[in-house]
């Protein structure tokens, strides 16, 4: 017996329902044609993962019913069954459920059983645990249905299994973080060893405000064999032939994707949760401060990547205190991305604000307020350009900022987005030598050298006074980020980073402007979650409390 099941790797619209289903019914189509007898897509596909608070809303769930019923009159033609996901309302229960429509009707549901709610997810907000599921029947094969979660833990696999499942397949919105697809594939390998089934595991592909997917579907045999390795950070219908024999369903192995390297991933989820972003919320394209610094230019570069450099409009915004070195280095950075570029001197502003403030300062000395107010009339007039234009301003503030607060609000912290949020300026530094030498999977943008050598070996500088630079305020970034990454990721205390070597007053510190900082955080733009702690999501701390991180 043999059985031919397409996994769809699709990139679904949150709320666009209509357009959801319109693109189900393309990929059948697609599938129809390459001989398959049964198309699978990913959890909540009908409606895009996670709905939020939109699956509380009547007229949603309405909706999302009524396309689920009109597909699955539509597999009355005898062409391809289809597994989506979507929501169940039941007896005054809501559920996260796959969905088996074959033979012109809904011939299985199953419930979400395990619901996560922890790190980004508040699955137990929304919806209603369902039972643990038993196999559907599809055209005489036993399929062991889940969504998500319920594969990360042993018991519903397992009793899946005992109740005669042949093939274990689990549809999933799980979202990026990096080095989590090999997490995954292990994870795997211990239900398919706890069962002795095959398994498939199919992810969505989408940037979904700070969460990407990264798609990276797999399947494994019953004898631990990869026999299926998808792209990551693209769609794909991949067609999966099955012949069952004395030992059960095997999957026929077919070339894997090339697995990713950090950098490639961290670039790819950065490039794709921008243009899902930018496109989605219908954004012709973005403006952004490029000041020679790495942190613009690595900005620039994913934007350019992402949208295509005709869709970039960088902007230099020199003060009297902006040096020559950073003038060329962003008008050489804007050339080799081939991006629109710009220059509006903020001097007379300054310049009025000094004016206009003078008697209410009185003969206070200048201090920090004067280095704030150049960073603000920056975020002012390129928020202007944002009205005028209609583009999107990107925000370029990496994470070790985000951290300590060395970031203005209502500054250099304006904008709709930022693909730097949760990545450290260590791996920023990475990053730039990796796209000098690389041109990502999906790009728009240039190939070759997008930056010069200069904006990524020269001290980073705010250049808000002269001869500035960040480690005057903030320890090196080697040492700063291994801190934060203990405080922020690992959720360590002072104690026990000193422990682990740190000098006791650089922690307190560091601590104290990790904790200052939360109030700014709370009001910065999402970003594209990268690692397994993102501010947003991920860490909610109040903003008033007298915590100190101290054991007495």
């Amino acid at each position: 017996m043999t059985l031919r099941i397409a996994l769809a790797q699709m990139n679904p619209h949150e709320g666009e329902i209509r357009a959801n289903a319109a693109r189900i019914r393309a990929l059948r189509a697609e599938a129809a044609a390459m001989g398959a007898d049964l198309l699978v897509t990913p959890e909540f596909s009908i409606a895009g993962y996670p709905p939020e608070d939109l699956v509380l809303k009547p007229a949603f769930r309405a909706m999302c019913e009524a396309a689920i019923e009109e597909l699955a009159r539509e597999t009355a033609d005898g062409g391809p069954g289809i597994i989506l996901g979507g929501p169940w309302m039941e007896g005054g229960r809501l559920f996260n459920a796959a969905f088996l429509l074959d033979a012109g009707a809904i011939v299985a549901r199953r419930a979400k059983h395990e619901l996560p709610n922890y790190g980004v997810f508040d699955d137990k907000r929304v919806f209603d645990a369902g039972p643990a599921p038993g196999p559907v029947v599809f055209r005489g094969t036993r399929l062991g249905l889940m969504v998500c979660e319920d594969w990360w833990f042993p018991a519903v696999p397992e009793t899946l299994q005992e109740s005669g499942a042949e093939i274990l397949l689990s549809i999933n919105g799980s979202p990026f973080e990096v080095q989590k697809a090999g997490a995954r594939v292990d994870l795997a390998v211990a239900r398919v060893v706890e069962t002795g089934l095959p398994f498939v595991f199919l992810n969505q592909v989408c940037g979904q405000d700070e969460l990407v997917f990264e798609g990276a579907s797999f399947v494994l045999n019953a004898d631990r064999s990869l026999a299926i390795q998808a792209p990551s950070f693209a769609e794909a219908l991949v067609l999966t032939e099955w012949t069952r024999g004395a030992d059960g369903w095997r999957c026929a192995p077919q070339p894997l994707a090339e697995p990713l390297g950090r950098e490639a991933q961290i670039y790819g989820a950065m490039q794709l949760g921008l243009r899902d972003y930018v496109e989605k919320n219908r954004f012709p394209g973005i403006v952004l401060g490029l000041s020679g610094g790495i942190d613009s230019a690595i900005s620039a570069a994913v934007a350019a990547d992402a949208l295509g450099p005709d869709r970039v409009h960088a902007v230099m915004l020199p003060s009297p205190y902006t040096s020559a070195e950073s003038l060329e280095d962003a008008a050489a950075c804007a050339r080799l991305l081939g991006i629109r570029y710009d220059t509006i001197p903020i001097g007379p502003a300054m310049e009025a604000f000094a004016g206009m403030l003078a008697p209410a300062f009185g003969n206070r000395p200048p201090d920090i307020t004067e280095e704030n107010l150049q960073s603000r009339i920056r975020g002012v007039t390129l928020m202007a350009m944002s009205n005028k234009l209609g583009d999107m301003l990107l925000t370029t503030g990496n994470k070790s900022e985000m951290s300590t607060g060395y970031a203005t609000i209502y500054g250099d912290m304006c904008g709709g987005y930022s693909v730097l949020k949760d990545v450290y300026k260590t791996d920023v530094f990475a990053l730039c030598r990796w796209r000098n030498a690389n041109l990502p999977a999906g790009a728009r943008g240039a190939h070759g050298p997008v930056m010069p050598e200069r904006v990524i070996t020269k001290p980073p500088s705010a250049e808000l006074k002269p001869d500035q630079t960040d480690q005057d305020t903030l320890p090196p970034y080697e040492v700063l980020d291994a801190l934060l990454h203990g405080l922020v990721e690992e959720e360590q205390g002072v104690d026990a980073m000193e422990a682990r070597g740190f000098d006791r007053a650089l922690v307190l510190r560091v601590w104290r402007m990790l904790d200052r900082a939360d109030y700014k955080r709370r009001q910065a733009p999402p970003g594209v979650k990268i690692g397994h702690r993102a501010f947003g999501r991920d860490r909610r701390y109040p903003i008033t409390n007298g915590f100190t991180g101290l054991i007495s």
